[in-house]
């Protein structure tokens, strides 16, 4: 079956404007244009469209969603059965959260009893879900499986105010960062403040501590884009700086 750009956004649910812009930038083009003028989608344009909105649930960038569907090897069904396992993962992430809004009803209702540690489990999981759709392979692949899941179970472990504080710290190194960016030595004293500060967050969540691992994460700041961004949104060359100071701190 075949459709106008009007008809496959009404079928799918996305505005004709979206679709004119996937043309635009190659993501999604028509298999035809008719002799009026108007762009034609097949059924292989409706099962691309359908892998991107899926990438998309799962908040991939059109630039790299685009780049896995032009892989020589991409393999459709591979992919979709992928999607089923992340899918899977959301659903077992909300229903978490169902339970504890659940949970909390009934205490506010004075009907059962619930910890400030039961509180916060559903959030807590929700982290850790995310952490494993954005970063879970190459975190996996660096440091073990194993290392991983202690680090997910000292996560559910913690209190409200153990949350909290690791939250706070996180947020203090991201600013002092941007003070000793501004000194331009890696080895000076705010520095290696900072870097000291990093291995304590580190430590919130890791079940043991390694000089040579942090440093591989340092490393990973810089070889992973993900990771650049977030430290180099207010300063570029930030995560390239914090790497070098760590390098540095864990060499003493």
């Amino acid at each position: 079956m075949e459709y106008t750009v009007q008809k496959l956004g009404q079928l799918a649910g996305v505005s004709t404007r979206t679709l004119r812009y996937y043309d635009e930038i190659g993501i999604l083009k028509p298999a035809r244009i008719n002799s009026s003028g108007y762009r034609i989608y097949g059924q292989v344009e409706v099962d691309r469209l359908q892998q991107i909105m899926f990438y998309r649930e799962m908040n991939v960038s059109l630039e790299k969603i685009k780049a896995i569907l032009e892989q020589p090897d991409f393999d459709e069904a591979e992919a979709l059965r992928k999607h089923r396992v992340e899918l899977l993962d959301k659903r077992k992430q909300l229903d978490e959260l169902i339970r504890n809004v659940e949970k909390s009803i009934a205490h506010s209702e004075r009907r059962m009893t619930m910890t400030d540690q039961e509180k916060f489990e559903g959030f807590k999981q929700k982290m850790i879900d995310d952490n494993e759709i954005k970063y879970g392979t190459e975190i996996r692949e660096k440091y073990g499986g194993e290392t991983v899941n202690k680090s997910n179970a000292k996560l559910k472990g913690m209190s409200e105010a153990e949350l909290a504080r690791v939250d706070q710290l996180g947020q203090t190194i991201l600013t002092d960062l941007q003070v000793a960016y501004e000194t331009g030595d890696p080895a000076g004293e705010l520095a290696q403040n900072v870097a000291a500060m990093h291995k304590e967050w580190l430590m919130a969540y890791w079940d043991s501590y390694s000089k040579e691992a942090h440093a591989g994460l340092a490393q990973m700041y810089v070889d992973d884009a993900r990771f650049t961004a977030y430290y180099d949104k207010e300063k570029p060359g930030s995560a390239a700086f914090l790497r070098d100071a760590i390098v540095i701190f864990t060499s003493k």
